[in-house]
């Protein structure tokens, strides 16, 4: 798969990346972000960095989970968010990494403007788009629709051409029909079109099949060098990012107007509208683990190579 092949590019370039742009003192820290949805729990951290004894801490927010990758396997972060399977991957490929909490769960929206589809069930032989093939949110509705006895190859066409923001233009268009959209674009697209709805509970669905809680979709990691030498460090990073994601989902339009101030790709408005969905948490990781376990064993299912084709060792969790 082209997620595969990227990332075993990432790990050949790691070492061109580690010197590229400079070797940082041991004084200066920075705690990336992603942009877009998964950056919004920390927004409150963009405002107001940690403050952190005998360190200059400052928050950098990177366009996509493969570029975060790309600086923990070069040795460049420190600290930073990434989908589990991603984190997971680079710890079986020998980097020393390290799952500290869960920091969001899933916000997945089957949208229907498609009057005649009221339940799951009812996509059986339609087109649905389908945002990410290849991250969680796919491999999580293709254990949902094969326990729906719907074989995600065959029973149903399942479309990738789109990007996400593609996907809502076309929903509110009238172009597509059927789409899988996390959040914030699950929001956008019911706002633009009041003939769009939820179909079911993409999360409900996960819970009453994987016998765990929602599945994680993004985690705090951290170098695990990094973590052992700066333990009351890494407890203060802790405590802040709980405290910004606590602060978010009690705050959703101040929240909102940070996402956009700080750039992280989302109005204001949209973003504030979408936070009470968006399941945004703080679940240190060995409280997290059998919910992340659920999840490793569903991709060892479907894709094994999307997380290094094992589950990750004790050592993994923080």
């Amino acid at each position: 798969m082209k997620k595969t092949s990227l990332f075993f590019a990432l790990l050949c370039a790691a070492a061109v990346l580690s010197f590229a742009s400079g070797k940082k003192e041991a004084d200066e820290l920075t705690i990336y972000g992603l942009k877009g949805p998964s950056g919004v729990g920390m927004i409150r951290l963009f405002e107001t960095p940690p403050s952190i004894r005998g360190k200059q801490v400052s928050m950098e927010a990177l366009a996509s989970s493969d570029l975060m990758a790309a600086r923990f396997i070069s040795g460049e972060a420190k600290v930073g968010v990434l989908p589990p399977n991603v984190a997971a991957k680079i710890a079986a490929s020998g980097k020393s990494i390290q799952a500290a909490a869960v920091t969001g769960l899933g916000m997945l929206s089957l949208i229907s403007g498609d009057p005649s589809v009221k339940t799951i069930d009812d996509i059986s032989g339609k087109s649905v788009a389908v945002a990410g093939q290849g991250a969680v949110p796919d491999y999580v509705f293709r254990k949902i629709l094969t326990e729906h006895q719907i074989d995600p190859d065959t029973g149903v066409k399942l479309d990738y051409s789109l990007a996400t923001p593609e996907i809502v233009q076309s929903l509110i268009a009238g172009r597509i029909e059927l789409a899988v959209i996390p959040e914030p674009f699950a929001t956008m697209a019911l706002q633009g079109n009041e003939n769009l709805e939820r179909v079911g509970d993409i999360q409900a669905e996960w819970e009453k099949y994987a016998g765990q809680g929602n599945y994680p979709i993004t985690v705090l990691v951290l170098d695990a060098q990094f973590a052992k030498d700066n333990p009351d460090a890494v407890k203060t990073i802790l405590a802040a990012v709980k405290d910004s994601i606590e602060w978010v989902t009690e705050n959703p339009s101040e929240a909102g107007d940070l996402v956009e101030k700080h750039g992280l790709g989302i109005k204001a408005a949209v973003a504030a509208a979408a936070i009470p969905y968006s399941n945004y948490t703080f679940i240190e990781a060995e409280a997290a683990r059998p919910a992340l376990t659920a999840l490793y064993e569903t991709l060892l299912e479907f894709a094994p190579d999307s997380i290094g084709g094992k589950l990750p060792a004790d050592s993994f969790y923080y």
